[in-house]
C-alpha cells in the first residue's frame, strides 16, 4: 500500500511539472475558459443578408447558402438580429411568439439546419432576446388588455385612466414622444418606451420572469451559444410610476437605466439559465456610469459576461468628430476594465449608419483605405470585437432624398415629430440622410448584377447603386481588397493572443490625426499606428524603429528610423521583439 501511495505521489508530481513547462508562442497571456473573450462576432441583419425565394426579404436559407463565406471571413460567432414571429413594426424587435420563426425568414426546420451548419464550421450562434417589451400582438398582451382582472394583466404596465393622466414618460419611437398609450378596452394607459406596438413587460412580476427564462431555456436546449439582451438596462421600473422631474428626450437614460431590481433579475436569470449552459450573455447598454457597467459584468456578480457600451459608437455626429474624443473615450473604457470585467468593441451595428460613412471617408479614393483602417482598429483592440455585415467590403450609406424612401419607424416618426415641433425639415432630412438606421440595413452587395445578387425580386429596402463597384464578387478576386484585408486581420487576431488579452497603452494622445497604441503581453508587443485623416501625416514614433511590419493597408510603408510618413488613412501593425 505504501509503495502504491509513493508511486501515485511521484506520478502526480511529474504531471504537475509537465504542465508547468514554458507555454508555446501561441499560448494566451491569460488562461481563460471563456470562449467569448476570444470570439470575433459577425452581426447579420437577416432581412438584408440573402434572399432565396424572391420575395425581397433575406431569409434563413440565405444565411445557409452563405455559411462558407461566413466561415472564410475568419469570424468565430454570429449574432443574429431577431427572427421570431413578429408583425414587423420595428423590423422584428416586437415579438408575438418567442418560440416560432417569422414566416418571412422561414421555418424552425430552416433554423435547425442553419444552426447545425454554423456548428459544423465551428461558429457559435448568439440570439437577440427582446424582453424589455413584446409585441402588442403577443397573446400575453392580447389577454392583458382584455380586462383588468385577467391573469396576464400584470405582465405589462398599466395606469387606470380614472387616476388622470399618468406621469410623463418619454418614448424613443413615438411621434409625440409620449410613452403612455390610452387603451379604451379597459379605460387605461399602457407603457411603451419604444413604439406603441411595443408594450413594456413588467419584470417585477415573477410569473413573467419565469416565462422569459423558459423561453431562453428553449433556445439554449436547441444549442444556441449566447444571448444578447435588447434594451434590457431599461427593464426594471418603479411600478408606483413617480413623477420624473427634468426627464427629457436627451437624458432619459439617467431615469430609465439600471433601476432597482434589475440586478436581482439578472442574477436570477443567470441562476435559472446562463449557469446551466455554456452560453455567453451581453446586454445592450452598460448603464449610466462605470459602476453600473461593472455591476453588470464583473465575474463575482454572476450576472452577465460582457458590457456593450454606447459611449464610443455615439461619437460620430453629422458634421464630423474629433479624433482626440475617440481616443479619450476608448482609452477610458479600456483602462476601467483592464483588471475586472470584459468589454465589447464595435463601430457599427443595425442601429447605426454605415461604419465608413460615419468614422472614415466614403469618397471613392479613400473608401478602401479608411474601411481597412477602421477594421484594423476594431480587430486590434482589447475586448470582443463585433463586426457588422457589409463592413468587411466597405459598404456605405445610401442616399435618400425623401422621407418616403425610409422604412425605419424611428425615421418616419422622427420626421412627424420634427414637423409637429416646427423644426427645419430640410436640415432634419440632411441629418437623417447621414445618420438613419436604414443606411446600415440596405441589402448585402454580393455582385455587380441586378439587386446586387441579394434577391431576384424587389428588395424590401433599395440596394445601394454603388454595388457595381462595391461587392463581394469583385473583392474576392482582388488580393488587396477590403475583404481580403479583413480576412487577414481576423487571422492575425486568432493567431496572436496579445491582441485579445494584451495590455493597451495609448501613444500620441494629443495628436489630431494619428491614433497609435501598443498591445503588450508576456512575450509579445505590437504597435498599431492609424492615420485617421485624408491627408499624409508625418509622426515621430521611436518605438516603430526596426519593428517588423505585420500588416499594412498600403503596399508600401515610408519609415526613416522612428519617423513615419503615413499615407491618407494608412493603418499599420508592427511587432516588437
Amino acid at each position: 500500500m505504501n509503495r502504491l501511495f509513493l508511486f501515485l505521489c511521484l506520478f502526480l508530481l511529474l504531471l504537475g511539472c509537465a504542465r508547468n513547462t514554458e507555454p508555446s508562442t501561441a499560448a494566451t497571456e491569460v488562461a481563460s475558459d471563456d470562449w467569448w473573450k476570444e470570439a470575433i462576432v459577425y452581426q447579420i441583419y437577416p432581412r438584408s443578408f440573402q434572399d432565396t425565394n424572391g420575395d425581397g426579404i433575406g431569409d434563413l436559407n440565405g444565411i445557409i447558402e452563405r455559411l462558407d463565406y461566413i466561415r472564410d471571413l475568419g469570424v468565430t460567432a454570429v449574432w443574429l438580429n431577431p427572427i421570431y414571429s413578429s408583425p414587423n413594426d420595428d423590423n422584428g424587435y416586437e415579438i408575438s411568439d418567442y418560440r416560432n420563426i417569422m414566416a418571412d425568414f422561414g421555418t424552425m426546420a430552416d433554423f435547425d439546419r442553419m444552426l447545425a451548419g454554423l456548428h459544423e464550421r465551428d461558429i457559435k450562434l448568439i440570439m437577440d432576446v427582446v424582453v424589455n417589451h413584446s409585441s402588442d400582438e403577443h397573446e400575453w398582451f392580447v389577454q392583458s388588455r382584455s380586462s383588468r382582472d385577467n391573469p396576464y394583466r400584470d405582465y405589462y404596465h398599466w395606469w387606470p385612466a380614472e387616476r388622470g393622466k399618468p406621469p410623463y414618460r418619454y418614448s424613443l419611437f413615438d411621434a409625440e414622444g409620449n410613452a403612455w398609450k390610452y387603451d379604451s378596452i379597459t379605460n387605461a394607459y399602457y407603457l411603451h418606451y419604444f413604439s406603441q406596438k411595443q408594450p413594456d413587460l413588467n419584470w417585477s412580476n415573477p410569473a413573467l420572469r419565469q416565462e422569459v427564462y423558459d423561453i431562453m431555456t428553449f433556445w439554449a436546449d436547441k444549442g444556441v451559444d449566447g444571448f444578447r439582451l435588447d434594451a434590457f438596462q431599461f427593464s426594471a421600473k418603479d411600478t408606483t410610476y413617480p413623477v420624473f422631474e427634468g426627464l427629457t428626450e436627451t437624458n432619459f437614460v439617467d431615469y430609465y437605466a439600471m433601476q432597482p431590481g434589475l440586478h436581482d433579475y439578472l442574477r436570477e436569470m443567470n441562476e435559472r439559465v446562463f449557469s446551466k449552459y455554456d452560453v455567453m450573455s451581453v446586454a445592450e447598454g452598460a448603464g449610466r456610469n462605470f459602476q453600473d457597467a461593472h455591476d453588470l459584468v464583473d465575474a463575482d456578480r454572476r450576472e452577465l459576461d460582457m458590457a456593450y457600451a454606447f459611449d464610443g459608437v455615439d461619437i460620430p455626429k453629422y458634421g464630423g468628430y474629433e479624433l482626440r474624443t475617440m481616443k479619450e473615450v476608448f482609452s477610458r473604457w479600456d483602462r476601467e476594465f483592464a483588471e475586472d470585467g470584459w468589454l465589447s468593441i464595435f463601430l457599427s451595428n443595425h442601429d447605426q449608419a454605415r461604419m465608413v460613412s460615419r468614422w472614415g471617408d466614403d469618397r471613392p479614393e479613400y473608401r478602401a483605405p479608411s474601411s481597412k483602417l477602421l477594421n484594423t482598429f476594431l480587430l486590434s483592440m482589447r475586448g470582443t470585437p463585433y463586426c457588422y455585415y457589409g463592413d468587411e467590403i466597405g459598404m456605405t450609406n445610401i442616399d435618400f432624398d425623401e422621407i418616403d424612401d425610409y422604412r425605419d419607424i424611428a425615421a418616419r416618426n422622427g420626421y412627424r415629430k420634427a414637423q409637429a415641433q416646427g423644426k427645419d425639415i430640410a436640415r432634419f432630412l440632411e441629418e437623417l440622410n447621414f445618420s438613419s438606421r436604414d443606411n446600415g440595413r440596405t441589402p448585402m452587395q454580393w455582385t455587380d448584377g441586378p439587386q446586387a445578387g441579394f434577391t431576384t425580386g424587389t428588395p424590401w429596402l433599395p440596394v445601394n447603386e454603388n454595388h457595381a463597384q462595391i461587392n463581394v464578387a469583385a473583392q474576392e478576386k482582388d488580393p488587396r481588397s477590403i475583404l481580403q484585408h479583413f480576412r487577414a486581420l481576423t487571422k492575425l487576431r486568432r493567431e496572436n493572443p496579445v491582441l485579445v488579452y494584451g495590455s493597451y497603452d495609448l501613444l500620441l494622445s494629443d495628436h489630431e490625426q494619428v491614433y497609435a497604441y501598443t498591445r503588450t503581453g508576456d512575450n509579445d508587443r505590437m504597435l498599431i499606428v492609424l492615420n485617421f485623416s485624408s491627408e499624409s501625416v508625418t509622426v515621430d514614433l521611436p518605438e516603430a524603429e526596426d519593428a517588423a511590419v505585420v500588416i499594412n493597408n498600403y503596399p508600401t510603408f515610408d519609415r526613416q528610423g522612428g519617423e513615419l510618413r503615413l499615407a491618407p488613412w494608412q493603418a499599420v501593425i508592427l511587432r516588437r521583439g
